[in-house]
């Protein structure tokens, strides 16, 4: 299912047969260093990924992790939506992409719509984000994206800057 779509962008919403993808970017050197590693080590691992975590949340929640593809060819770069963790009070965009499409504008482009679908779709008026301290690209765009510095948070085992975005400033 389409969520939204950008100039350069497809946004949808991830299925089982994603599971390659997910696998490749899970696996990620920068994905287990700036995120967490989610230990999905096989195609039967990253299907239970996305069974237990994005698709169980559109159920749960009605928004989830999506799929980022490139429009012009298919290609899936990423994933960027919410998460509605326990360890916050609303939800937070969460976005990760193949090192190779980093400093490309893709994160930001997705953000911006994903931010947009939460408001206009979902009454999301808050929305939180953490980041690792030293992830310097991620503490850039949630800044540039207007999101404020709240404070420093426990997550995953690591500590992190929490920032906030208000759609009602």
């Amino acid at each position: 299912m389409e969520i939204c779509q950008t100039e350069r962008l497809k946004i949808r919403r991830v299925e089982e047969r994603d599971s390659a993808f997910i696998l490749k970017l899970l696996n990620e050197e920068t994905f287990i260093k700036n995120i967490t590693d989610k230990n999905v080590r096989s195609h039967q691992d990253a299907i239970h990924y996305l069974r237990d975590g994005p698709i169980s949340d559109y159920t749960e929640f009605g928004f989830g992790q999506y799929l980022v593809s490139l429009k012009d060819s298919d290609i899936p770069i990423g994933m960027c939506g919410f998460l509605k963790r326990d360890v916050f009070e609303h939800p937070d965009l969460g976005y990760a992409f193949l090192h190779e499409f980093w400093s490309k504008g893709y994160a930001r482009e997705a953000s911006v719509a994903v931010l947009n679908d939460g408001y206009k779709n979902h009454g999301l008026n808050i929305v939180v984000a953490g980041t690792s301290l030293d992830n310097r690209g991620s503490n850039n765009l949630l800044k540039n994206l207007g999101f404020s510095l709240k404070d420093r948070i426990e997550v995953y085992g690591k500590t992190c800057n929490l920032y906030e975005y208000s759609f009602t400033r």
